[in-house]
């Protein structure tokens, strides 16, 4: 297959960047996404040029590091798959391909298509930990949960943080992502002592960090590589009402801590 690469390269998030064209002439409808950009870069290199900046890890659609824009769509046109993951069979011999990079203002540009995602392990952290008892660790079949709601935390706890919702989504939003992220531990009996606090402390470090709101574009879902439903998104909007609640009836009454 032959190829027309149109690539984001940009030096620094203090820097302008532009798209630069590359032939690519030799790729197998074999090759990964990535092993396409391995091929590449290794013939700007041998040539003594730069070769194209981007995040990559496990390579196995497992760890979210793989984020990039290809053709208008995160991770690409093969839904429900990163980056790393997509194969060359999925575009046609002589296709023209633009890669960009996550455009978010959260998400300053590090060099080319390599962005700082330390926005959402802002986010994460802001959560805190959970209680636990000290100790040898509880059988895994020690607390009952309703096979419902295990289902639904596990749901959630796909969510790789990769990002591609904020990328996706018109107003650069956060939300999928923070409400995985809060879903996770809140459906649990494990996160019921902090519930209230951590979809307080994560939602004001989201929108500390520049991210938009939720206009229910439902783009987010679209792109999500792991199918995170929105209706993660309602949940959390419903644990930060109750919470913002309980937080002002304490407060008016005097009391501190959860109810």
């Amino acid at each position: 297959m032959k190829l027309k690469l149109h690539i984001w390269r940009q030096d620094n998030a203090k820097t302008a960047g532009k798209m630069v064209s590359y032939d690519a002439n030799h790729v197998s409808p074999d090759m990964s996404f990535l092993e396409m950009l391995d091929v590449l870069n290794q013939e700007l290199i041998t040539k003594g040029d730069d070769p194209v900046a981007f995040d990559h890890d496990c390579r196995e659609g497992i760890c979210g590091a793989c984020s990039m824009v290809i053709n208008g769509i995160p991770h690409g046109p093969q839904r429900a798959t990163t980056t790393c993951q997509l194969h060359m069979r999925s575009f046609k011999d002589g296709d023209e391909v633009y890669i960009e990079p996550w455009r978010a203002e959260p998400f300053p540009v590090i060099k080319d298509l390599a962005v700082d995602r330390a926005a959402l392990d802002r986010i994460i952290a802001a959560g805190g930990f959970i209680s636990v008892g000290t100790g040898a660790p509880p059988d895994g079949n020690a607390i009952p949960i309703p096979k419902e709601i295990s289902d639904l935390a596990m749901d959630a706890a796909a969510c790789i943080g990769c990002g591609a919702c904020v990328a996706a989504c018109p107003n650069g939003s956060a939300m999928l992502f923070t409400a995985a992220k809060v879903s996770h531990l809140n459906l649990l009996p494990q996160g019921e002592p902090e519930k209230d606090q951590r979809v307080i402390n994560m939602v004001a470090q989201m929108d500390a960090e520049g991210f938009g709101n939720c206009t229910n574009y439902a783009e987010c879902q679209a792109a999500c590589p792991k199918e995170i439903s929105i209706q993660f998104i309602a949940k959390m909007n419903r644990d930060l009402i109750r919470a913002k609640l309980r937080e002002g009836n304490n407060a008016g009454s005097g009391k501190t801590g959860g109810a």
